[in-house]
């Protein structure tokens, strides 16, 4: 503004009209309502004097530019984004607000990634009635059921944990957003179950979690799609219960042993990656020879005799 007043005093007769010209043309296009780039002129221990080019400047609480520390994040200088609220705020000057701006900016930020199909980020507060308060700049509502892909016992260790969600409904006049972490899940995992679906084929190796232990065996997600490791293919030796090779969560190398393409079925094993013991027993255990083993069972008609894992012998009765 200064600068305009020099500019204007300083100006010769014939060129006054010409500059009015502009300066009014500059303060047509800097109207109240809306967000407008400003340049910091001045900052005092309570406010911040801020000008958008019109024909007075404005100030803003000095709370709105610091952090929760109380430091002030802005200097004389920096370009900024202000809500241009009124012309015609106390003792003359105009109303300006940081913060409105940026939760403009937000909401239109939400709705563009609601529109997109976009992910967002956000952090879960506490739980509320049916689910879970949810920090995405503007509080947020996530449904129990959506927490996570499975059901889900211990819903409490989600509290406190940033993570990111896709947006379920957006209601921008009503503040109303309502997110869901298991669909942005479900998403990523078809994607994961794509590619995994490419390159899948009886023989190839691939690394799973186990995600659930049952007494025949153990199912493997390999990224998107589970596949089932028998308990008989686990082992070469003997195993009474999946639960002696494999626990819920760890990570293993499996290889392929059957595909349906069309069912989704897949038949997994672990022995497979290493050697049979059989095809090098008639080297290593020759007939005749004294060996020393580990009874394991004993029967009507005899005992079983580990020599080891996968190769066992029978002492007659």
């Amino acid at each position: 503004m200064a600068q305009y007043e020099e500019q204007r005093k300083g100006a010769p007769p014939g060129g006054a009209t010409e500059f009015e010209a502009l300066f009014e043309e500059s303060l047509r296009s800097v109207k109240p309502g809306g967000v407008v780039k400003g340049t910091v002129v001045g900052v005092t221990s309570t406010h911040v004097l801020i000008d958008v080019g019109y024909k007075s400047e404005g100030q803003i609480p000095i709370q709105e530019f610091s952090d929760r520390e109380g430091n002030v994040q802005v200097k004389v200088g920096d370009d900024v984004d202000v809500f241009f609220d009124s012309s015609e705020g106390e003792g003359g000057g105009i109303v300006l607000s940081r913060q409105r701006a940026e939760n403009l900016k937000l909401w239109e930020e939400l709705e563009k990634a609601y529109n997109e199909g976009r992910g967002i980020e956000g952090h879960i507060m506490g739980k509320v009635k049916g689910g879970f308060k949810v920090d995405v700049g503007v509080p947020a509502f996530l449904p129990g059921s959506h927490v996570d892909i499975r059901p889900n016992r211990n819903l409490d260790r989600f509290i406190g944990t940033t993570d990111r969600f896709a947006i379920l409904k957006f209601n921008r006049p009503r503040g109303n957003v309502v997110v869901s972490r298991r669909a942005l899940l479900e998403k990523e995992r078809d994607t994961l179950k794509k590619e995994v679906l490419k390159i899948l084929e009886e023989g190839v190796i691939l690394e799973g979690t186990v995600k659930n232990i049952t007494g025949y065996g153990a199912f493997v997600d390999l990224g998107g799609i589970d596949g089932i490791l028998h308990i008989s293919d686990m082992s070469w030796g003997r195993i009474n219960h999946p639960s002696e090779i494999v626990r819920v969560g760890e990570k293993i190398k499996v290889v392929v042993l059957k595909f349906d393409s069309e069912k989704e079925r897949i038949s997994l094993g672990m022995k497979q990656l290493t050697p049979d013991p059989w095809h090098t027993v008639a080297e290593k255990y020759p007939v005749g020879s004294r060996v020393h083993g580990k009874v394991i069972s004993l029967m009507d008609y005899g005992a079983f005799v580990e020599l080891e894992s996968g190769i066992e012998g029978l002492v007659h009765i």
